[in-house]
């Protein structure tokens, strides 16, 4: 089994490179993460996966 994990601000972006990189592995299961800051008064938000996949 191995592990990639995954970032990114928009959460289409991460669905994006999840479906990217999955197209070729069996994949055992996906955790799904995300989170919100404030920087000064700009709001970012981080969307993020681990996926367990074999190849």
């Amino acid at each position: 089994m191995k592990v990639k994990c995954i970032d990114e601000q928009h959460e289409n972006d991460l669905t994006m490179v999840i479906n990217e990189f999955i197209k070729d592995k069996k994949v055992i299961d996906i955790k799904f993460s995300n989170a919100c800051f404030k920087n000064n008064d700009e709001q970012i938000y981080c969307f993020s996966a681990l996926i367990l996949y074999e190849e």
